[in-house]
Order: structure tokens, then sequence, then C-alpha cells
């Protein structure tokens, strides 16, 4: 095959997208952007659209978004969508619906988690297969909800923080110190008001630790002095994976292992350009490369931690915060039905499993 992926050529084939643009004798995967309020949007274009990187993909629309009540998001919302139209040629369109009519994946990149949730919902219902930078959702219940609607709609999804695909990382993962007994992951943890603490920033260090335990934590313990939250996670099979972050100049970034054959300190993790190869993996091939368990796991980790803080560092256990999340979301879905309001339209039946060629 070229490089109309099987991915792309099962949803062209089911009459979801048209047939992708030719750059050259090379068919291209077309996708789209949404929320231009953070340099990430930057970064992927650049990298993704840059011939010499033969990513057999392209960034061609985006749709600008934004939260005017984060500063971090009004503040650069304007420069970002000027500098895609202007200087990467990226066409600037008035809504998500007109964005999906013209691309074949989504990057879903707004920096506020809250509007996540809303600004999927005619992705999925489109059938476009989407990325989701962190946090994938203001909330847990959210979170929760983003990933069921994505199985319901048979639509691949997935998200991630850069530091999971990090060469330390990969070194634990594959073994360096044998079996992995206790993480510390340590980084910068700033906080915005309108998310759970550790989504903010901290979730970096989170998907660190969760990339080298693995899922399976089952009680959550912090402890808070002034600019300093440490965070213990007991997991099932005896594992301790502990979470430092910091508000102060000094946080640094890493982690440090013990192993059954040895210890490891793992630096300052990479830039995007390994998170963008899964990236562009994801869109040829259909396959997410982390689960939504796990995933929605590391979210029910930073929520039990709020609530340990909030009970004076008492543990939490992961289940009880997700049976929590289920549960909002189950009652939002009778609401909805009540109302008789479909918790999402247009949405049938697309099988996602790609074939390889």
């Amino acid at each position: 095959m070229t490089r109309l992926t099987a991915l792309a050529a099962l949803l062209v084939a089911a009459g979801v997208v048209a047939s992708p643009i030719s750059q050259g004798e090379e068919n291209v995967i077309r996708l789209g952007l949404i929320g231009l309020d953070t340099s990430h949007v930057i970064h992927f274009t650049k990298y993704l659209n840059d011939p010499a990187n033969e990513t057999g993909c392209k960034v061609i629309a985006a749709y600008p978004g934004g939260s005017p009540d984060i500063p971090a998001s009004a503040n650069r919302l304007e420069g970002f969508t000027k500098q895609l139209r202007d200087e990467h040629g990226i066409e600037i369109v008035d809504s998500i619906e007109e964005l999906c009519t013209k691309v074949d994946g989504v990057l879903l990149e707004s920096v506020d988690g809250r509007p996540h949730l809303e600004q999927v919902r005619p992705v999925l219902a489109a059938k476009k297969p989407v990325f989701i930078d962190k946090p994938v959702a203001g909330s847990l219940a959210d979170a929760v909800e983003i990933y069921r609607l994505a199985k319901e709609a048979g639509v691949p999804c997935w998200s991630s923080s850069t530091w999971r695909f990090t060469h330390h990382v990969r070194e634990v993962r594959e073994g360096k110190v044998g079996d992995v007994i206790t993480c510390l992951a340590y980084g910068p943890c700033s906080i915005e008001p309108h998310h759970p603490d550790l989504y903010w920033y901290g979730i970096h260090t989170v998907e660190t630790l969760f990339a080298i335990m693995g899922p399976g934590c089952e009680t959550v313990t912090r402890t808070t002095s002034g600019p300093v939250d440490v965070v213990v996670g007991q997991w099932k099979n005896g594992q301790i994976g502990i979470f430092r972050g910091g508000r102060h100049s000094h946080s640094g970034e890493g982690f440090l292992v013990f192993g059954s054959k040895g210890i490891y300190r793992g630096g300052q993790p990479g830039g995007y350009p390994m998170l963008l190869k899964e990236i562009v993996q994801f869109f040829k091939t259909g396959n997410v490369p982390v689960q939504p368990e796990e995933t929605l796991e590391m979210f029910a980790f930073m929520s039990a931690a709020d609530e340990s803080k909030a009970r004076n560092g008492a543990p939490v256990s992961i289940e009880s915060v997700l049976q929590k999340a289920r549960a909002e979301v189950d009652a939002r879905s009778r609401k909805s039905q009540q109302r008789g309001v479909p918790v999402l339209t247009g949405i049938g039946k697309l099988d996602c499993k790609p074939t390889r060629s």
C-alpha cells in the first residue's frame, strides 16, 4: 500500500472521508487542529508538515476555540492562530463540524481540558480518529464519558503527555533494571484553578510514573507542604509509585527507579518528535499506543490525590473515585434521555481494526 493507510482506506471505503490529497506521488492523511491556544499546535504542524520527516500526514485546517477565563489560553490564541494561517498556510474554519468535513483525523489541542468533551462530540459523530492532548478532560467524569462515547462510536481515541515516550522511560520498560519495585517521579506542578491540582502540569510527571509502573494502582495518599506535593500510590502487586510535584524554580524533571536488577535515574524529558511519531503511527494504523483504561486510572490517581488532600492525607481508593465518576456520567445520560436529547448524534458502527499490508 501507499501511505493511504489501512485506517484511512477503511474510512474512505465507509464513505466517511474523501480520498486524501496528493503530495507528489504520495497520499497524505489530512489532519485538523482544534484549539489554537497552545504552542503544541505550532510544533506539531512544523513537524508533521515538514517533507523531510516523511510523516505521510499534513495539517491542513484548524478551529481556534479558546477559553477567555484562562490567561494561558486567551493571551496566546490570536498569536498562534495568525502564525498558523500566515506562516504555515493552515485554513482557519468557523466550526468543528466544518473542520471534520475537510480532514481524515483530528488533533484536539485545546490547552483547557474543560471543553474537550463538547469539542470531541462532533469529531466522534463524524467518525474521525482523534488524539486528545493533555489533559484529556477537565474532570474524571468527563474523561470517562469521552472514552465511553468513543467506544460506542467505534472511533479510535487516545491521549498522552510527551513524557511517556522518552528514551529513558523506554529503557526501563524494556527491562533495564528488571522488575520495577519503586518509582519516584518528579517535576513541576503549577496549578490552574479551574482544574484539579495535578491535571494542569503535574500530569506530565504522573504520565511518567504510570508509563514506568503500568496500571494497577489501588490507593492514593497525598501530603502537601508549602509549594511541594507528594502523592504515594500503592499498586496491587506490592509496588510503590511516588509523585513529587513542586511549584518553585528548582523542581527539576525526571525519575528514579529501584528495580530487581539495579537502580536507574532518568533525566530531562525529550522533545515532541517521539510523541509525534506515535501520533503518526496512530493515524496510519488506527492502533492506540495508550489504552483508555490506563489513562482513566491516571486521572483517577490525580482525582484521588485531591480527595486525599481534602481528607488531611487519608488514603483514597482508585476504584472509589472511578465509581463516583461513572455514577455522574450515568446520571447525565439519564437526564439527557429524560429531556429527549440524544447524548451523541450521527454515530454509526465503524470497525477500526486495521488490516496490515
